[in-house]
């Protein structure tokens, strides 16, 4: 006998989105699947973690670099690396930026995200990251640092736990802890933020803190 179901050929679609939770973050077990995207091993080293310090070109941005013919610099920012900076900070973390170039549009959105510090123009980003240390009373395993290229090498060798885009040169892979699903520039941090999040246990706080402002 033919199923019921082929008379209407968009009914089980229908019914798969019906039965499909309105927010896939409201389901039970949620944060574990997050989790289970990446090594068992790095969870305790991210709950270990007091600081989340990025790159900006590369990380941030997709690393493209636009000039007007009056010589301005235009950038690409991703607005949900910036989202999850907030629920970041109120929950104690200390976010920081560190880049090896100069920009005024930067620093002007570094501002706007109200990161605790930001560096630009740094060409040893080791060496700063000590200064970042002392200032904030941290040690290496209590920073996760996000970064791209080669000048991000010995820091993400050195912090708690070390991030990279999967569109970094593949040989830089080594380096890192975890790989990130997403391309420079398009949730890089947001992906790093929430795994974080995740592995404190606060992903769901403040998933329902959000969804009860009202």
């Amino acid at each position: 006998m033919t199923p019921a179901l082929s008379l209407c050929p968009g009914l089980s679609l229908c019914l798969r989105h019906s039965l499909t939770p309105k927010n896939p973050y409201l389901y039970p077990g949620f944060m574990e699947s997050i989790l289970k995207q990446y090594p068992e091993q790095f969870i305790e080293k991210a709950r270990a973690i007091r600081a989340l310090v990025f790159d900006i070109d590369g990380v941030m941005t997709d690393g493209g670099i636009f000039h007007s013919n009056k010589g301005d610099e235009l950038k690409r920012f991703y607005v949900r690396d910036g989202q999850i900076l907030t629920p970041l900070r109120e929950n104690g973390f200390i976010l920081g930026a560190i880049t090896g170039r100069q920009s005024e549009l930067v620093r002007i959105r570094m501002a706007e995200l109200k990161v605790d510090f930001y560096h630009q123009g740094v060409k040893n980003k080791y060496a700063m990251m000590e200064d970042v240390k002392r200032e904030y009373s941290l040690d290496w395993h209590e920073i996760a640092y996000v970064g791209d290229d080669l000048i991000d090498l010995a820091c993400l060798e050195k912090c708690g736990l070390g991030f990279m885009p999967s569109d970094s040169p593949a040989y830089l892979h080594q380096y890192a802890d975890i790989i990130t699903r997403a391309h420079s520039g398009h949730g890089v941090v947001r992906e790093a933020g929430d795994y974080l999040l995740a592995a404190k246990g606060l992903l769901e706080k403040t998933i329902m803190n959000y969804k009860n402002r009202r």
